[in-house]
């Protein structure tokens, strides 16, 4: 179990980031044929291990928030895109391969969503947290109890 850091705590990030939210809708009524549509137990964890140990990919961090979905936080869109479209990575074949076994037939549904933060335009905290979310994919620094959130976000646009 992690750590709890006890206080009031942000997270601090240079530059532009990516979020980037990724999670699949499994066809409850077929189960196992969804987790196949999905690359089988191991097809995110492996694209994450991947990512993890190849830092240069561009991935800060991220959390796994349930059941198929993951919040990813990334240095630049241009990373994001690069690895999902370069062969010799592992998204790439994954992805062909949902979409020769699902196609349109509806029964295991895949989404994400995207979002550009530019620098300073994000606020966080964290009260008695493991480091978690942008903060463990970045730094996580001690902030004021009397501060609120748009006093942080007017400090980062001062």
């Amino acid at each position: 179990m992690a750590t709890t850091n006890k206080g009031r705590f942000t997270a601090e990030i240079d530059g532009d980031f990516v979020v980037f939210i990724i999670g699949a809708k499994p066809d409850p009524l077929h189960l196992m044929r969804s987790l196949k549509d999905l690359g089988g137990a191991r097809g995110m964890k492996k694209m994450l291990d991947y990512l993890v140990a190849h830092p240069d990919k561009g991935l800060l961090g991220y959390e796994l928030l349930g059941f198929g979905n993951v919040l990813q936080y990334w240095r630049s869109f241009e990373h994001l895109e690069a690895f999902a479209k370069d062969k010799d990575d592992p998204h790439l074949q994954a992805w062909r391969s949902y979409v020769a076994r699902v196609g349109k037939s509806g029964r295991t549904g895949i989404w994400h969503e995207t979002y550009l933060v530019r620098a300073g335009e994000f606020e966080a905290i964290y009260t008695n947290m493991p480091t978690y979310g942008l903060a463990k994919a970045s730094s996580m620094v001690a902030v004021s109890d009397s501060t609120a959130a748009r006093d942080r976000l007017k400090a980062k646009h001062s």
